[in-house]
């Protein structure tokens, strides 16, 4: 998977990548992560008596959640849910104590699970200050782009305004844009620069000649705004071509390993049976291994997926013994592996951060946490 467009632009060439190689480092080395585990816990065991209540450990669960890009506690229940499921984490659903120990044990798995998320899965963080956008505006390529654009979007009933702000959209990191579906990148970026630019036309019909030269001119106004007020902005491109999958499948050892895990939280009836009806689910649980996103994250995987479950006719309802929901779901993998070989999944996001970089400490160990 690609962390990076294939631009020359130099905010590409000078993005910070997140692969998690840093967290690896630090849990791979025995005593920095030692040491870093005995400051955490100094500074979570308020009462000092050696282990950590639940209350405790609500910094440690909030901090994880921040790494992870979640928001706030409290804000959005599904991520309230992934925030529960940490602390049981540590607390394997008892209100006790945890130690030492199990709060490294628990802390190494959860750190290493981000790690192996963010090398299958890049993220490149970019400081949008206007430079690409100036280089974009004043380049060869603009004229044949916004064209192109102009012709998507033309409609007779729309005004030079409405083409502007459609066309704003459809720029990517690539030529300098932020995302102008972030509410802050468009009130304090792009409508100041339209509303500096509006004029006695800004309503009426449009011509491609006008646009292109009143599209420039609001564009310079962005890329102005964006020297004042840099907008940082994580962006990943991956692709689902089955090759995760192909090495799941490849080693039998991993895969036994990862099937009998998959099957051991599955509800069964009172004869050990499964309904195929929890394929989607155990195939979730795969996912991870098989280099694939969770269901429901993107919607060409989602037709993939759906085609495939379609064609084996996995949603009928019928039980089935282990052996035989674990031959189906190999089937389903190789199946999958089969379609996305043939035809490549290729997405891209780009998220605006709006806090600072590592708003989390959780990887901020003190000065003095040296090996």
């Amino acid at each position: 998977m690609e962390a990076v467009l294939s631009s020359k632009r130099k905010s590409f060439s000078n993005g910070q990548v997140l692969d998690g190689s840093n967290i690896t480092e630090l849990v791979g080395n025995h005593q920095v992560f030692g040491n870093f585990v005995d400051h955490k816990f100094r500074e979570l065991d308020r009462d000092g008596d050696g282990k950590l209540s639940v209350k405790e450990l609500q910094p440690a669960v909030a901090d994880i959640g921040a790494a992870l890009g979640l928001p706030a506690q409290g804000i959005n229940p599904e991520s309230d849910h992934i925030y529960s499921e940490v602390l049981n984490e540590f607390t394997h659903g008892k209100v006790e104590k945890v130690s030492k120990a199990e709060f490294k044990e628990v802390l190494s798995d959860i750190l290493l699970g981000m790690a192996a998320g963010l090398k299958r899965d890049p993220i490149l963080i970019l400081r949008i200050d206007g430079e690409d956008l100036f280089e974009f505006v004043n380049g060869p390529s603009y004229e044949p782009e916004m064209a192109s654009i102009f012709l998507e979007i033309k409609s007779p009933n729309s005004s030079l305004h409405d083409h502007i702000v459609e066309a704003m959209g459809k720029l990517t990191v690539e030529q300098g844009i932020p995302p102008t579906s972030d509410s802050w990148v468009f009130n304090n970026i792009v409508d100041p620069a339209l509303q500096s630019q509006a004029g006695l036309a800004w309503d009426d019909p449009v011509s491609q000649e006008i646009f292109l030269t009143e599209f420039r001119k609001v564009v310079l106004r962005v890329a102005e705004h964006l020297k004042e007020q840099p907008v940082i902005v994580a962006h990943s491109q991956n692709t689902f071509d089955g090759t995760g999958v192909r090495r799941l499948l490849s080693s039998k050892l991993e895969l036994e390993k990862t099937l009998n895990s998959t099957l051991e939280n599955l509800p069964k009836d009172r004869k050990g049976k499964m309904s195929k009806d929890h394929l989607r689910l155990a195939l979730d649980v795969v996912s991870p291994s098989a280099g694939l996103p969770p269901f429901g994250a993107i919607e060409e995987m989602d037709k993939v997926i759906g085609e495939v479950f379609k064609m084996i006719d996995a949603d009928n309802g019928k039980m089935v013994k282990d052996e035989e929901f674990k031959k189906m779901l190999t089937e389903i993998l190789g199946s999958i592996m089969l379609q996305l070989e043939g035809n490549p999944i290729s997405v891209s996001s780009n998220s605006v951060v709006h806090e600072p970089l590592g708003p989390s400490t959780l990887l901020q160990p003190s000065s003095g946490v040296t090996a």
